[in-house]
């Protein structure tokens, strides 16, 4: 049996599944308290969601105050532009070690340069503050682990046995694989509008006023009547002024240029520039997130395996928290056996590119699938260093093709005729719950089922 990957998702490259079991359907972020994310650094710590200031000792010393930040229903970058502004300091001076889900109860490190811990204070509905310890290290991703998850799968219509057991069948295939693809997930691009990886594209390419326009004025369904209203009107009038009146006050960043276009109606790479340089990068991570996405879809298409290596391969080391550390090798014929049994080992796994101006594709049948694909949209990697938003230009890199699923614990309940199933997993930086979660629920329409 294949099962086909719903409509969005191939339109985020996320052609295909692992499994070929029937998905147990559901929903998730019924209650935000549904899907809950807890970050875990290199050292052992957690940022639990349970924390509470009043009962933590501030410890060590050092130019940056640590904090634990604890969030309900905000996405990373809004909450810190907001932080930033209460406690007296730029955004820039806040280190964050990766953006967390928006729908969702999330706890995450975050360091701050030059304050006192007594300074820090904020009065934003849904939104904790702890200041924990002084280090002489920010956070940033390079001392994350990655993320602990329980999340909760509501409105299952089969029973609770039977759910279970679809459950049970699908993990078996995805131990056997050795995990699940390790697919850039649904956030990195919008769920309900998936458009940011094609504001990259454009940027890319540098045509910044069809960037500025799609990213403004592009409407979504599942926004509200108010803001596709005004986008719509944006997009018919191209009154930047009169838009901005028109634009609810949610919709941030958007208002950010366009009270820019208000002053100068022709300077579109100017009106990004008004927005957070992470949010800039985020567009091109985005497309470059999208490429990957399609290298890994068309080998899977391809059957090609994403554990034995072929010629041409691209292989990372691994190191002893599983995570990749420097050093790959390209695979060929006088090392595909040694590399091959280090694959075995587990002290190497196969890694597809992520594309820059300073990554090389593959090689082989990995290569072509690569050059197929970036033909195909009329990029080369070199577009990636970006002559007008250098800020922007990205180097590109290596990415495993597999994602681990760890300590995952599973169970199901029936109550009032309806069944859920809560699941307890950690991942690796940089991998997404959703997609393991796409692997047991294979959603119809990802966007109506919370993802």
């Amino acid at each position: 049996m294949t099962v086909q990957a719903s409509p969005l998702d191939v339109k985020l490259g996320m052609e295909v599944y692992a499994s070929s079991t029937p998905g147990i359907g559901g929903k998730i972020r019924s209650k935000l308290e549904d899907f809950i994310v807890e970050e875990v650094l290199l050292d052992g710590s957690k940022a639990s969601i349970n924390l509470r200031g009043d009962k933590c000792r501030i410890s060590g010393r050092g130019r940056y105050l640590i904090c634990i930040l604890i969030k309900r229903g905000w996405d990373t970058l809004s909450v810190i532009e907001k932080i930033a502004r209460q406690i007296g300091v730029s955004p820039e001076m806040i280190g964050v070690a990766g953006i967390k889900d928006a729908q969702a109860l999330t706890a995450q490190h975050l360091s701050i340069g030059a304050i006192r811990p007594e300074k820090i204070k904020t009065n934003l509905r849904g939104v904790y503050l702890i200041p924990m310890r002084f280090s002489e290290e920010k956070i940033s991703t390079r001392i994350l682990m990655g993320n602990q998850f329980n999340i909760t799968v509501r409105s299952i219509l089969y029973g609770s046995l039977e759910t279970y057991q679809m459950i049970i069948d699908t993990w078996r295939e995805i131990s056997s694989l050795g995990g699940v693809p390790n697919f850039f997930g649904h956030q990195r691009f919008g769920t309900f509008r998936p458009i940011t990886h094609m504001v990259g594209r454009f940027i890319l390419k540098e045509r910044f006023e069809e960037a500025a326009m799609l990213f403004l004025s592009e409407p979504s369904e599942h926004e509200s009547p108010q803001a596709r209203n005004a986008r719509e009107y944006l997009r018919e009038t191209m009154d930047f002024r009169s838009a901005l009146k028109r634009f609810p006050k949610g919709l941030f960043y958007e208002r950010l240029m366009l009270r820019y276009l208000s002053r100068y109606p022709r300077d579109f790479l100017g009106a990004f520039r008004r927005l957070p340089i992470k949010l800039r990068r985020l567009f091109i991570q985005a497309y470059q997130s999208y490429l990957f996405n399609r290298f890994l879809s068309e080998r899977m298409k391809r059957r090609i395996s994403l554990i034995h290596l072929q010629r041409g391969d691209y292989a990372v080391k691994i190191g002893a928290k599983g995570l990749p550390i420097d050093g790959f090798t390209k695979v060929d014929g006088e090392n595909l056996r040694s590399v091959s049994s280090k694959v075995e080992e587990r002290s190497m796994a196969l890694a597809l590119p992520v594309v820059g101006f300073d990554q090389q594709l593959s090689s082989g049948v990995q290569g072509e699938i690569e050059r197929e694909i970036i033909e195909q949209e009329g990029i080369q990697p070199r577009d990636f260093q970006i002559e007008k938003m250098p800020e922007s230009s990205m180097r590109g890199g290596l990415r495993k093709a597999l994602a681990s699923v760890m300590n995952l614990s599973f169970k199901t309940t029936s109550s009032n005729g309806e069944t859920a199933a809560e699941f307890r997993f950690m991942l690796h930086k940089g991998s997404y719950a959703t997609v393991v979660l796409r692997e047991f629920m294979k959603p119809e329409d990802p966007a109506s089922s919370g993802f």
